[in-house]
């Protein structure tokens, strides 16, 4: 069996491809297809890993679940995480191949060539069809020569593409008409109906604008897909969850918008409850006096806690810390909290820095990346989050330090192996707490406890707000966007893009 490829375009970052792949993949398993997406490489900072180990960017695995598959590293065979402004490190079929600026990571891509195909052909063998994303646009004349990620992919297996532009932005048939206009002869000939994305009213008024991009393309318009809320993962800092205004709530978290935050979909389950307000915070008079502070997960520990000190947050933090409010870190928020951080190695960059000693704990990076799906019992923990001691948790660790009990702490503060080195699930001391698992807070207990431990805090009935199912709330939000897409999308002509004849 040789699966039938379908490719999405853009014609920018932030068109909603990602989205789009993951609405197709859902009416196609639904319609009885066998489906697989595919993105040969990847730029994020939200990364998930699979059941055996392997990393790969968060857009694919959301796509996968929208499919109803398990994802693998296939779908996603290369993955770059920037470490800074002009570098990455490069993550090839789930495991790191190593840091790269950006101009030896271009130098080098085409190499990478018979392990995307591999991927891809591994996955081609095993579905009916693959819905393949490209990235940002594919006319970006600089980049066409060697480019793996958009006509470059489409080419090397023969797939029809369809173009999508986003409206609300603005300038809509400027973007699909001159992204056709700037494609070569064959890549236009790939190009066999635009999309029109996230439009908002009575799309008949735009029945004169889609004649005229008919004719001015010699494409099909295969729809207008209708702006859609929807609370499914992002894929990376173009989310509108950073800018999203503060509501009335009984519970206020607030989350830190480290510089190079990552994995920030570990709050949409805490963001989802109704009663809940969980708003992101970049500057110390922005923080206010919420019920809980998150530290997240970030891929430059060492850099952004030094933002976080010069910044003015780190001060503030401290002192909502000390008057009681609940601080949790999550991975490289976690690392923040304790005594210190080194970097003998420079996985960072090198270095050491002290930490903000919240937390009776030490980190030293090492070379190797530490990568798991973990299913943990928190232990005894006190304080305000007591509640958690006995809950079951799962999700994934994903770090390349390890934190160990600090020289000179108590042995009696937490419960600690011979070689000090901490591997429960929680760690605690007074009202800070700190966690390497990734998604700890789509455990339905864990999330009802923290809420309700907040509630009860501050006088509340503790049973006011309810945590969901998350499983079941995420699978309800994927059949919202397969509808919005079925009915919106010309699926007659979608399917016939697919059997190659149009």
């Amino acid at each position: 069996m040789t699966a039938k490829p379908i490719m999405v375009q853009g014609t920018m970052s932030g068109a909603g491809k990602s989205l789009l792949v993951a609405g197709l993949c859902r009416v196609f398993a639904q319609d009885g297809y066998k489906v697989a997406p595919f993105k040969s490489q990847n730029m994020a900072l939200n990364s998930s890993i699979t059941a055996n180990g392997d990393e790969m960017g968060r857009a694919q695995v959301v796509q996968a679940e929208a499919a109803g598959i398990e994802p693998e590293a296939a779908m996603n065979p290369i993955l770059l995480k920037p470490t800074n402004d002009v570098g990455s490190q490069v993550i090839v079929n789930g495991q790191v191949l190593g840091n790269m600026s950006a101009r030896e990571y271009f130098a080098f891509k085409k190499q990478l060539v018979p392990q995307i195909m591999e991927a891809y052909n591994d996955l081609a063998e095993r579905f009916d069809i693959i819905v393949i994303e490209g990235a940002g646009s594919p006319a970006e004349i600089n980049l066409k020569d060697d480019d793996i990620v958009n006509m470059g992919m489409a080419k090397l297996v023969d797939a029809p593409v369809l173009l999508v532009g986003d409206i609300d932005r603005g300038g809509v048939f400027a973007q699909l008409i001159g992204t056709i206009i700037l494609l070569d002869d064959d890549e236009r000939a790939r190009v066999k109906a635009t999309v029109v994305n996230k439009f908002r009213g009575d799309a008949t008024i735009l029945d004169p604008g889609l004649d005229i991009l008919r004719e001015r393309t010699g494409v099909p318009v295969a729809g207008v897909v209708p702006y859609t809320v929807l609370d499914i993962d992002d894929e990376d800092s173009l989310s509108d969850r950073f800018t999203a205004e503060a509501v009335p709530s009984l519970v206020d978290i607030a989350v830190v918008r480290l510089p190079k935050v990552s994995n920030f979909t570990d709050f949409i389950a805490l963001s989802a409850i109704a009663g809940v307000n969980v708003r992101y915070v970049s500057r110390a008079h922005e923080l206010g006096e919420p019920d809980m502070i998150v530290l997240p997960g970030t891929k430059s520990t060492l850099a952004d806690l030094k933002w976080l000190r010069e910044s003015g947050l780190e001060a503030a933090i401290l002192k909502r810390a000390a008057a009681g409010t609940v601080l949790f870190g999550i991975c490289g928020g976690f690392q923040m909290l304790g005594q210190e951080v080194s970097d003998p190695y420079g996985a960072e960059g090198g270095g050491d820095m002290r930490g903000m000693g919240l937390l009776p704990t030490r980190t030293v990076f090492s070379p190797d990346k530490h990568q798991v799906r973990v299913v943990k019992t928190v232990g005894h923990v006190e304080g305000p989050l007591a509640a958690l001691s006995g809950v079951t948790v799962e999700g994934y660790e994903i770090h390349m330090g390890r934190t160990e009990l600090a020289e000179g702490t108590e042995a009696d503060v937490l419960s600690v192996p011979e070689n000090r080195i901490l591997e429960e699930p929680v760690v605690q001391a007074g009202n800070v707490y700190g966690s390497y698992i990734h998604g700890i807070f789509d455990a339905q207990e864990c999330a009802q406890a923290i809420v309700s431990s907040l509630l009860a805090a501050k006088g509340l009935d503790e049973t006011a707000v309810q945590a969901l199912d998350m499983h079941a709330y995420k699978e309800a939000q994927y059949d919202k966007l397969a509808d919005a897409v079925r009915n919106s999308l010309d699926m007659n002509l979608i399917y016939r893009i697919l059997n190659h004849d149009v």
